[in-house]
């Protein structure tokens, strides 16, 4: 098999040391075609919040693609890596919806409100197919269900090719997948060194919104009880070796989201993502 080369441009940030930046949009064709030619590393569609309409998706992914692009980069690499993040909730262990959208082609999905280890770990084996009992990092047993043909025509890979990139990193080094998991409640704050523990955690995502909600300061986020738990969630996967989200960079807080060492960040519009590649590029972002 020919060595296709790395396929997820969030993961290749990571590897070469970078934070990797993103952004949230909405799954339409419009917002697809900017985002195709935009100079993030990837996009999160939301479909937390917005309709789950898997034709909608089917669509952005489609109008993702840049055929000039891929020409010019001689890589089956989209210049921006989509992602979704998916309506159901942790406790709902719906895995059907991390199925649709992988199938479909994503490279990574974002699980929302994560409150213990259980819940993690069904994310993860939700993204990832079944395998022999005795295979090298078993667990977490996958789940999902085997229909993998749209996403071999739009990842551009015969089906063995596939197989061999389907899976969640960095548990599997060779995986394409890349498993987001947010933490947004008291619940998912006070169990979070158990939830660290799951394998194959791509990254953890800080629901600030949420978060700030079930702590009694609305959206308060520089109040001193949000930030406590915020500041413990950073240092937990510190601590842990995992990697850790911001969910909303901009122009007021670049500078200080940046000190603080995140590896994820979601960012807009593109003047904040300058501003995070200029602080990143002085050595302003010691956790990249």
């Amino acid at each position: 098999m020919a060595d296709i080369g790395r396929l997820n441009n969030i993961i290749r940030a990571w590897e070469e040391g970078r934070t990797a930046i993103a952004s949230f949009a909405h799954t339409d064709r419009q917002t697809a075609t900017s985002f195709s030619t935009a100079p993030y590393d990837g996009v999160l569609f939301e479909m937390e919040h917005n309709p789950w309409d898997m034709q909608a998706l089917e669509d952005s992914l489609q109008f993702m693609l840049n055929r000039r692009q891929i020409v010019s980069s001689g890589s089956l690499a989209p210049a921006v890596t989509p992602m979704v993040r998916i309506p159901a909730n942790g406790g709902e262990m719906t895995q059907s919806f991390a199925k649709q959208a992988l199938d479909r082609g994503v490279y990574g999905v974002g699980f929302p409100h994560i409150g213990n280890a259980e819940q993690a770990y069904n994310a993860i084996a939700s993204c990832r197919y079944a395998r022999k009992s005795d295979a090298e990092n078993y667990e977490p047993a996958g789940l999902r269900g085997d229909g993998p043909f749209s996403a071999c025509r739009y990842w551009g890979l015969t089906l063995p090719e596939y197989y061999a990139k389907a899976d969640v990193w960095p548990l599997d080094p060779k995986g394409e997948i890349v498993v987001i998991l947010m933490i947004e409640s008291v619940h998912g704050v006070n169990n979070l060194e158990e939830i660290l523990k799951v394998p194959g955690i791509g990254c953890i995502l800080i629901g600030e919104g949420d978060l700030s909600q079930a702590l009694g300061y609305p959206r308060q986020t520089e109040h001193p009880v949000v930030k406590d738990a915020i500041d413990h969630i950073v240092a937990s996967c510190k601590k842990h070796g995992v990697r850790v989200g911001h969910p909303n960079v901009n122009s007021g807080n670049v500078e200080k989201v940046m000190a603080a060492g995140y590896n994820f960040v979601l960012s807009s519009p593109v003047p904040t993502y300058d501003a995070v590649k200029k602080l990143q590029e002085s050595g302003a972002n010691p956790g990249a």
